[in-house]
């Protein structure tokens, strides 16, 4: 199968976490051999999500920000305003892409969107996401169910990131993490995701697929 037309792009504006993730869940559980990918973009209100292998240690003072266990890999980070989240819902078996190579196109469409604004960043194997110099600018999580991904990345562009004092994010203690604000000054939200879009959706073009 070919999908030619390339991902259907949705942009879902601020939505809750929870039925966001019931909506991921439910997309993948009635989703088809024929059923076009989408992308969906979005920010979500304060939250902290806890991965499938994550350790409520690594929460040291969640508060009154809600925690949420969710069935992606990974340990505990943070969302919340100012933090793009693209969100991958891909037939990955159609794709030919495994679980490894899709969070490199990942990290790649991050390591391009920010050599535009002139910022060198760069991925760790041991601790996936995108760096800036040590400190993290962008996390990933995925989930594949019945050959077919969800969740993505979070990309912190102007978020408040006070509340990652309170975690230990992505259960590395002491990880420092920045956002392309504090980098280049002032940026427009919608501009950078639409750069970061520009490059995954040539990523994915490019990726070569199974007959």
């Amino acid at each position: 199968m070919s999908e030619p037309t390339g991902p259907r792009i949705r942009h879902l504006g601020r939505r809750e976490y929870l039925p966001t993730l019931r909506a991921m869940q439910a997309f993948t559980d009635e989703r088809g051999p024929d059923t076009r990918d989408e992308v969906w973009i979005l920010e979500h209100p304060p939250v902290f999500t806890l991965g499938l292998n994550g350790s409520r240690e690594h929460l040291l003072d969640p508060g009154d920000i809600p925690v949420v266990h969710v069935d992606r890999g990974g340990q505990v980070t943070y969302h919340g305003p100012g933090q793009v989240m693209v969100y991958t819902l891909l037939d990955v078996r159609r794709r030919g892409l495994g679980v490894r190579r899709l969070v490199m196109l990942l990290e790649e469409a991050v390591i391009r969107m920010l050599a535009d604004y002139g910022v060198e960043a760069r991925p760790r194997r041991d601790a996936p996401g995108v760096y800036v110099a040590q400190a993290k600018i962008a996390a990933l999580g995925l989930r594949i169910r019945r050959g077919a991904s969800y969740h993505g990345l979070a990309l912190n562009v102007s978020a408040d990131l006070t509340p990652f004092r309170r975690i230990n994010p992505c259960g590395h203690a002491d990880l420092a993490v920045t956002r392309l604000c504090d980098l280049v000054g002032p940026v427009r939200g919608a501009e950078v995701t639409d750069t970061l879009l520009a490059h995954l959706l040539t990523l994915l073009r490019e990726h070569p697929r199974r007959p």
